[in-house]
């Protein structure tokens, strides 16, 4: 029988990724300041969520989810979050026309700063320090001060992926994934090849659907 959902329940699993941290103290004070923090995500935006799953699952739509292998604090910039949001659109605008179907899209970002590792340590040039885990646990730089476990990087971590949601619900509530707004999804290492050719075909057909489907009432 599944046990009931707590906000602790987690405490229970079996976990084997865990990040020895030397102050617990200081652990502790960052759990109880995000505890009361708002949430990231919304209960309004789960259930949707859920619901196309279902559907997913019942073979009503094609779910399409993508992203960094783990996000970086430095390549936390705008350019960096309309261009993959961007090329999102694009590759379920494609999946779209060319399935005739319901394209879900779910996101790999705004909190995938976490690198599960085959080994607790690393070894260059005969030194050895514990793993990189990602830019919530520890730094990327191979010294021995910055692979230590801070938590005060997942304050840093809730920061970014905020501001990273925000941005991309105003893209969103600006009417930037409109399919009117196709053409503006292009990314620059498209321009003068092939690739950027076809893509505004489709982009063209599109519009014209839309502006037929305008005139029509639809």
């Amino acid at each position: 029988m599944a046990q009931p959902w707590r906000l602790d329940s987690w405490r229970g699993k079996p976990i084997l990724q865990v990040p020895e941290y030397p102050d617990q103290a200081a652990l502790e004070e960052v759990e109880r300041n995000l505890r009361n923090y708002p949430p990231l995500v919304f209960i309004k935006e789960v259930r949707s969520l859920k619901e196309k799953l279902a559907g997913i699952a019942g073979g009503q739509g094609f779910l399409l989810q993508g992203g960094d292998c783990a996000e970086s604090f430095k390549e936390h910039k705008t350019d960096y979050i309309r261009d993959y949001f961007q090329l999102f659109l694009q590759m379920a605008l494609i999946l779209t026309f060319a399935g005739n179907t319901q394209v879900v899209k779910v996101g790999r970002v705004a909190g995938q700063f976490a690198k599960p590792r085959s080994s607790p340590t690393e070894k260059q040039s005969g030194k050895e320090l514990p793993s990189y885990r990602g830019d919530i646990i520890n730094g990327p730089e191979f010294t021995a001060q910055s692979r230590i476990p801070d938590p005060q990087r997942q304050l840093e971590a809730y920061r970014q992926s905020a501001a990273t949601l925000n941005f991309l619900r105003a893209l969103l509530d600006g009417g930037y994934a409109s399919l009117e707004n196709a053409h503006r999804w292009e990314l620059k290492f498209m321009e003068g090849t092939p690739v950027e050719t076809r893509y505004d075909a489709l982009a063209n057909e599109i519009k014209r659907t839309v502006e037929i489907n305008a005139l029509l009432g639809m």
